[in-house]
């Protein structure tokens, strides 16, 4: 008969007594097809009421632990159960993130810079005044009325006509890099700039495709090194490239349509990477807006305008594709929360955006000054040289010093600052440019950079 102990129980008794009649099974105290005892007797032998046992039962039963015959009682089920005598080890390795004095490699945002009380505000209003829409499953491409807004924003400030259903909202660009490559197809060959963004290696190579590599030249991907890598997409950033910092002109800009354009099947990816950010003269014009073949998918992000950790991208697709795009993945619903999307809609429609992004160009023109002007009065001014193309929240310091860039990094990492180097962008060890290092300023107290300075001094010197 069985018999447990009913004092001291810390919650509901049917629960208690379910999970020992449960772990008796699982340790073999109960064996398969053993009857269990009657309601009746169960509840009588121990004291406690037929429905707490009913309910044990029950519970059990809905588990598939046990199982009824009428008018014969309760048997335990046949689990073949692997049961071994261990312990449970929960040694889950998380790689941390080291923290620096000194950082100049981490884009973080200053909280004092993001409009918490605008934001906070339309998200009361969209709270109160889209409920029945916050309940609705957004489609694939994202709310229309987002979609809208992001149209009006690029005509507005990139001069590109779009219609809203050419838009594809979707959280963070490295899933929306995964959506084309199952839609323009696995088989394709793809290529990416060399140096560059490394991280896309890994989102390609997650979806069983091996990019090549592109070389670079002063004005961004050459054409011969384009060309032979075969490739039929090209994923590359006209405006503004990272790490180097390059801007391609108008004459290479037609040059890579013309190459698109020479055969089906070809596309170019236009990641509009850090397009706010140009402090002198208006925006480039895109790729897309030049384009007349429907030959350029055109794609970025509200998180370096707004935060990283707000995960809003999207991307533009020619006509055709994004036919096809609403064929093959109908099926699927926007990655977006509805909120997120409501209030980002509201905050471009209403102008907050555009206020936003001029202050932030204010503001980062003024910090970058603030720094290349430290720079160039510090210890180090006659040790480096400052390479800048106007634009963007990085430029590159050139470090005149016999030091390899790995022994640079360690030196500078054990003394607290952390910095990434040029060389580390490049795909593969042909034409690394050594000595240079991005600066990455959007974080940088001023305050400390003179300290920075000198501790880049005593590691070159």
């Amino acid at each position: 008969m069985l018999t447990y102990n009913f004092e001291n129980i810390d919650g509901p008794i049917y629960e208690y007594l379910y999970k020992c009649i449960k772990d008796d099974i699982l340790s073999g105290v109960l064996k398969p097809e053993e009857k269990l005892p009657s309601k009746r007797t169960f509840a009588r032998n121990n004291g406690i009421s037929t429905i707490t046992i009913q309910n044990a039962y029950d519970q059990l039963i809905a588990e598939g632990y046990i199982y009824t015959v009428e008018r014969k009682g309760y048997f335990v089920s046949n689990l073949h159960v692997v049961r071994e005598n261990k312990t449970v080890s929960y040694d889950i390795q998380i790689p941390k993130t080291k923290e620096y004095k000194y950082d100049f490699a981490y884009n973080k945002m200053n909280t004092d810079n993001f409009p918490f009380s605008i934001w906070a505000k339309l998200g009361r209003e969209v709270l109160s005044e889209k409920k029945e829409g916050l309940m609705q499953i957004a489609p694939g491409g994202g709310l229309m009325e987002l979609r809208v807004a992001i149209a009006k924003h690029l005509q507005s400030f990139r001069g590109m006509a779009v219609d809203p259903n050419q838009i594809v909202v979707g959280a963070g660009t490295e899933y929306l890099y995964g959506v084309l490559v199952q839609l323009l197809g696995r088989n394709k060959i793809y290529a990416i700039e060399n140096p560059g963004y490394k991280k896309l290696i890994k989102i390609y190579e997650q979806y069983e495709v091996n990019p090549k590599y592109i070389t670079l030249d002063e004005q961004g991907v050459t054409l011969d090194s384009l060309k032979k890598t075969k490739a039929e997409i090209a994923h590359i950033s006209p405006n503004h490239h990272f790490p180097t910092g390059i801007i391609t002109p108008v004459s290479r800009r037609y040059e890579l349509l013309s190459w698109a354009n020479e055969e089906d099947g070809r596309y170019i990816l236009e990641d509009d990477y850090d397009s706010e950010f140009r402090y002198n003269g208006k925006p480039l014009p895109t790729l897309f807006s030049i384009d007349g073949c429907e030959k350029v998918i055109y794609i970025n992000t509200f998180s370096k305008s707004l935060t990283p950790t707000i995960r809003v991208s999207y991307m533009v697709l020619p006509v055709h594709l994004a036919n096809k795009m609403y064929d093959k993945f109908s099926f699927q619903s926007c990655t977006v929360s509805n909120f997120e999307q409501y209030i980002l809609a509201e905050f471009i429609n209403r102008g907050y955006f555009e206020k936003h992004i001029n202050r932030m160009r204010l503001y980062y023109a003024r910090k970058r000054k603030q720094v290349i002007s430290c720079l160039r009065q510090s210890v180090i001014k006659d040790y480096c040289e400052i390479i800048e193309s106007n634009a963007g929240l990085h430029f590159i310091l050139k470090i005149n010093t016999s030091v390899s860039d790995e022994t640079m990094k360690q030196r500078l990492e054990e003394n607290g600052l952390h910095i990434n180097a040029l060389s580390d962008y490049y795909m593969n060890n042909h034409h690394v440019r050594e000595h240079m290092f991005i600066l990455d300023y959007s974080n940088i107290q001023i305050e400390q950079l003179a300290e920075a300075c000198d501790v880049i001094y005593q590691c070159i010197t």
